[in-house]
């Protein structure tokens, strides 16, 4: 299936009938039920026997609500990772809505005959499993927000030449009408009516931001320790040098999902490498970037962070060796290793209560 906004195009292959059926519908989960039933019944009346029906689509922006409905309703559905697709190389190819369900169903039939590296699935979480990162989330983009501002109100006084006005501070909007520029000019109305505004979305995302931390922690308070992904939370909390909201991320991110074992883990967020090999030339592209993104920043900020609250933890020390005569785009590069290492040992932390040697823990509460 290729999903956009007011239709989906279906292409199928139904065992039995010779043609390979395409069609256009409007974006509507009872027309596609319909459409799968019509076709599983034409296979019925030339002798097939159908057992089981599998659709599948990329993961985009309708995410994984419908995979979830088709599930319900006795179908197999699988998304599929839209960068696991082989396309062609060609400098000008073609590419059209009819192009793209070929490729995807040529993908998922090879995927569906076990060979996994036609494409690459994407776990379905639930709907409990998906809401738990919304706050999470929901704060990250608010951050970015309140960054924007902060710059905004900024840039805009720099050029009067007015530098170091605190933009969080409660009575900042007060502080407006005493500004002067350097001529002893006050800031012009229109001027002053805009940074007003700013000021006060800031004071609105500042409020938004602190809600959702409250929250969080009022539910990590209300919920019994075992229930749910809360253990593990509390158990990251006790480490020193991670807070709550970085152990929120990562639980609902990454550590609660049923990964193999800890290669899987590094790969998932990102943080292994990418070689280029061909003859006898080899040499390392850099990380693959193929994981996910807010797993692989928030460990970078970890990793550095843990260097100055668990300065005598193993992790510590090898860091500190690997870059004791190092130059610092040799630390920056070796921090990304030490980012992997933590993670893999803050997986196994919360999987088998295995402490990485050298970190101290917060008494449990």
């Amino acid at each position: 299936m290729e999903l956009s906004l007011s239709s989906w195009l279906v292409a199928g292959f139904v065992p039995g009938i010779e043609r390979h059926p395409l069609k256009k519908l409007r974006a509507d989960e009872q027309a596609l039920l319909r459409l799968l039933h019509r076709w599983r019944d034409e296979a019925t009346k030339v002798g097939r026997n159908i057992n089981r029906i599998a659709v599948a689509y990329e993961a985009g922006r309708d995410g994984f609500w419908l995979a979830r409905w088709l599930q319900a309703h006795g179908v197999e559905a699988y998304v599929i990772h839209a960068s696991s697709i082989a396309v062609s190389r060609e400098h000008r190819r073609a590419k059209t809505d009819r192009l793209d369900t070929d490729h995807l169903k040529r993908a998922f039939i090879g995927w569906l005959r076990g060979e996994p590296d036609h494409c690459h699935m994407a776990a379905i979480p639930t709907l409990e499993q998906e809401d738990a990162k919304r706050p999470t989330r929901e704060r990250e983009n608010l951050v970015g927000e309140q960054t924007r501002l902060i710059n905004r109100i900024k840039s805009c006084l720099v050029r009067f030449g007015i530098r170091g006005f605190k933009s969080k501070l409660r009575k900042a909007a007060e502080r407006l009408e005493a500004l002067r520029t350097p001529d002893g000019v006050a800031l012009a109305p229109n001027t002053l009516a805009e940074l007003r505004r700013d000021l006060a979305r800031l004071r609105f995302v500042r409020d938004q931001i602190k809600t959702i931390e409250v929250a969080r922690l009022q539910r990590l308070k209300n919920k019994a320790p075992k229930e749910g992904s809360h253990a593990m939370v509390c158990l990251l909390v006790r480490v020193i040098g991670i807070g709550v909201e970085t152990a929120d991320m990562l639980v609902h991110e990454v550590l609660s999902r049923n990964l193999r074992d800890r290669r899987a883990v590094a790969r998932y967020a990102g943080l292994t490498g990418s070689p280029d090999e061909s003859g006898k030339r080899r040499r390392e592209k850099g990380l693959a970037r193929a994981g996910n993104a807010r797993v692989r920043r928030g460990m970078i900020q970890l990793a550095w962070r843990f260097l100055q609250f668990q300065k005598d933890s193993t992790l510590a020390q090898w860091y500190r060796a690997q870059t004791a005569d190092a130059r610092g785009g040799t630390r920056k590069t070796m921090i990304v290793a030490l980012a992997r290492k933590l993670l893999i040992a803050l997986w196994r932390l919360v999987t088998s209560g295995e402490i990485p040697n050298g970190v101290i823990l917060r008494p449990a509460v």
